[in-house]
């Protein structure tokens, strides 16, 4: 079965925007479990534009799913998911002025740099896994670093979806099928709708999970958070 987890970074956007606690963060965490959701997703940046250090703080107690956390291995982020202890870490190679994830690690270039940091997060019992591209020796390398799963980085495979479906899966099968060869769990994030999601899911259906923000949460504005979860959640059937 694969695992919906809901980012709520958008909610947290939307409550900045104003100030004051409204939309209410934790209630929206609490609310996506109870409507089905198998996981929440946070990504909190250091200049705390969207969800904030103290928000993954007070998540934690809440959350009766699991949790993961997303984000670039810097100290403070480090010190934050050591503090917390979630149920997972992906590490994600993003700067601190990019708007969103666009990339994931060259795991052959910075194997030293993630197996520290691999190994840190393993010994804490956290499980630990590696944003990449579709590319079957970064899945290799991110299981030389330790990691226990890859998320594979899907935006190409959904800004490629309207024109040719079967050419946009492709590479992201091959991948798949390199983790599964390696023993890596598989977990897949970063533009996926519900246009996309039951393809990538019939095609990759030993996927782990799926982390789902930004359109579902738009998704939402029109269905509200209940009826989209079921959607979503349809659509991994």
């Amino acid at each position: 079965m694969t695992k919906l987890s809901v980012n709520i970074n958008k909610v947290a956007t939307l409550r900045n925007a104003r100030g004051g606690n409204n939309p209410n963060v934790l209630q929206v965490a609490r609310d996506a479990e109870m409507f089905g959701a198998q996981g929440i997703t946070v990504h909190p940046r250091p200049d705390e534009r969207h969800i904030r250090y103290q928000d993954v703080r007070d998540i934690r107690p809440i959350i009766t799913t699991e949790f993961n956390i997303e984000g670039n291995p810097i100290d403070s982020f480090t010190a934050l998911v050591l503090e917390v202890l979630p149920t997972q870490v992906t590490l994600v190679p993003d700067g601190h002025d990019q708007i969103t994830s666009n990339h994931g690690w060259d795991t052959l270039e910075h194997r030293a740099f993630l197996t520290d940091v691999c190994r840190t997060f393993k010994d804490a019992g956290i499980r630990t896994s590696i944003f990449v591209d579709p590319d079957p020796r970064m899945v290799e390398g991110a299981k030389a670093c330790g990691a226990d799963r890859v998320e594979l980085y899907t935006e190409p495979y959904a800004s490629g979806y309207p024109k040719n479906r079967e050419a946009a899966i492709a590479p992201f099968i091959a991948a798949a099928e390199e983790a599964r060869r390696v023993g890596l769990g598989l977990n897949a994030g970063h533009d996926l709708s519900l246009e996309n999601l039951h393809y990538y899911h019939q095609q990759i259906p030993w996927t782990d999970e799926v982390s789902i923000g930004h359109a579902l949460i738009c998704d939402a504005l029109y269905m509200g958070l209940r009826e989209t979860i079921k959607q979503y959640l349809t659509a991994l059937k």
